[in-house]
């Protein structure tokens, strides 16, 4: 499966972009800003694997519908300098601390209905993973100045 990230408005407060998954839009995005793609920055573009894997962070919350995708959230893997990258729920740049936030509608530095761009998202992973398909995610857009 392939994930495609364009980057398309940069503010000082964050980094938006759209999400296609095989070719298809699939949702919106926002990251932290882009600064240099270190820790507090959005990350580097480039091509990452996606594995679907535990998050310390999720799994210890007592929310019903977060412990049920605690287990499996996507992290991006190999970013130079990064670890514990993810891709989750969240709707403005407070909600995350470099991962990638989803949304199915967006405004200035923020993205409406994440959780349920997540759902339909990680059900499109999940089938991925369980047809024995690697997930790779290309980012675009945003290099650092």
């Amino acid at each position: 499966m392939k994930l495609l990230l364009v980057r398309d408005l940069l503010s000082a407060d964050s980094t938006e972009g759209i999400l296609y998954v095989d070719g298809t839009q699939e949702c919106y995005t926002l990251e932290l800003p882009v600064k240099d793609g270190l820790p507090g920055s959005a990350i580097p573009p480039g091509s990452y694997p996606v594995i679907l894997a535990l998050s310390p962070r999720f799994s210890v919350l007592n929310d019903p519908w977060v412990k049920q995708y605690a287990d499996e959230i996507p992290h991006l893997q190999n970013i130079p300098g990064r670890s514990n990258i993810l891709i989750h729920w969240g709707n403005d740049p407070a909600d995350t601390e470099g991962c990638i936030l989803v949304g199915q509608s967006r405004d200035k530095d923020f993205v409406g209905s994440s959780r349920a761009a997540f759902e339909q998202l990680h059900e499109k992973l999940l089938d991925a993973v369980t047809a024995g398909e690697g997930i790779m995610i290309e980012i675009q857009g945003g290099i650092p100045s």
